[in-house]
């Protein structure tokens, strides 16, 4: 590990080790005088503790003690289904540690950094989870990433080097697009994500990669920016299909805005699926439920949100928690694509 390294996160009883040459077991035994230790090597511990700085992570011995502990869940909103399965999943892997969630949902009438803020300075939060809504971290989540233990769930920040829980969302999308692909669609718009959310980039560039795979020019989809809301897709939908010629098939970035697309679509008269074939991406539990049922890609949503809580939890054991591996993401194949009308 490089100095650089060290100084993006703290320094933990492995880097101690290493830097001593040491075992884990003699740290502990020399941090805690719980066990006998050779001079020469008690030395090289305490030597190798005041260069990298560290000091024991009283929660992690909370946590051990099976004592309690507080982590902070900054979530956009609980309107979204995903989002609340995926707090769901956090408030389950807490609750088996007896930890307390302290959740943050920023809204439109305070501004988020605020909120976070008073997060921050709350001194009983020992880590916490971040599911960013905007595809950047406010400053005083950077400050806390210098002095504690963030982890990132169903995004990456370029540029920061912390654990992230993320699903295959490039897979999922390509997979999904592909299907409607395979069903003989030329004619596709994109009801897309924020521009700047990682989700959104992997999601459109899973899409991209069917289309040349099925030998459409990718640059000649277009794509519709929205912000994953249900209001955004019927919007969307709507300048989408008022093109000429109007696509067959609208390939939506998440649920909510399929099913906004969808309303548009029975307003408008357009029936789904002989009209216009749409899938989504999360599988929303609504999903399966909708008429037609919703083609779509299954995010494991819950279990993102317990593999978060699990890697905070190992940051505050001062244990190793780097980047961790992408879940499953696996599509529904339902009801909502067909092969386009012969005369479409």
């Amino acid at each position: 590990m490089t100095q650089s390294d060290r100084r993006r996160r703290r320094p933990t009883m492995k880097d101690v080790a290493e830097h001593a040459r040491v075992s884990l077991s003699t740290v502990s035994y020399v941090l805690n005088d719980s066990g006998p230790v050779a001079p020469e090597r008690r030395d090289r511990v305490l030597d190798a503790v005041r260069v990298l700085e560290y000091s024991p992570n009283e929660s992690a011995r909370n946590l051990k003690r099976r004592g309690a502990a507080t982590i902070g869940m900054i979530v956009p909103e609980l309107t979204n289904q995903f989002f609340a399965m995926v707090t769901e999943g956090v408030q389950r892997a807490a609750s088996a540690r007896d930890v307390l969630v302290v959740l943050v949902v920023p809204d439109a009438t305070e501004q988020p950094e605020e909120k976070q803020a008073k997060l921050l300075r709350s001194q009983r939060i020992d880590g916490v989870i971040y599911l960013s809504g905007t595809g950047s971290m406010p400053a005083s989540i950077y400050e806390l990433a210098r002095v504690g233990p963030v982890v990132l769930v169903d995004e990456q920040i370029p540029g920061l080097d912390l654990p992230a829980v993320v699903c295959e969302a490039r897979k999922g999308a390509r997979e999904v697009a592909a299907h409607v692909m395979q069903h003989g669609h030329r004619r596709v718009a994109v009801i897309g994500g924020p521009p700047s959310l990682w989700t959104a980039q992997q999601r459109l560039a899973g899409y991209r990669e069917a289309f040349a795979w099925a030998g459409l020019d990718p640059d000649s989809v277009p794509v519709f920016a929205g912000d994953y809301r249900q209001a955004s897709g019927r919007e969307l939908a709507a300048r989408a299909l008022a093109t000429e010629p109007r696509p067959t098939a609208l390939v939506c970035m998440n649920d909510l805005m399929a099913i906004g697309a969808m309303e548009h679509c029975r307003a408008a008269g357009l029936r789904i699926p002989e009209d216009v074939s749409i899938v989504g991406f999360d599988d929303l539990p609504v999903s399966a439920l909708l008429t037609p049922r919703l083609t779509t890609v299954r995010q494991p949503a819950h279990d993102m949100g317990f593999r978060a809580a699990s890697a905070l939890f190992d940051l505050l054991e001062n244990e190793e928690s780097g980047a961790i591996g992408e879940l499953p993401a696996v599509v529904q194949v339902r009801d909502s694509v067909c092969p386009p009308r012969a005369d479409a």
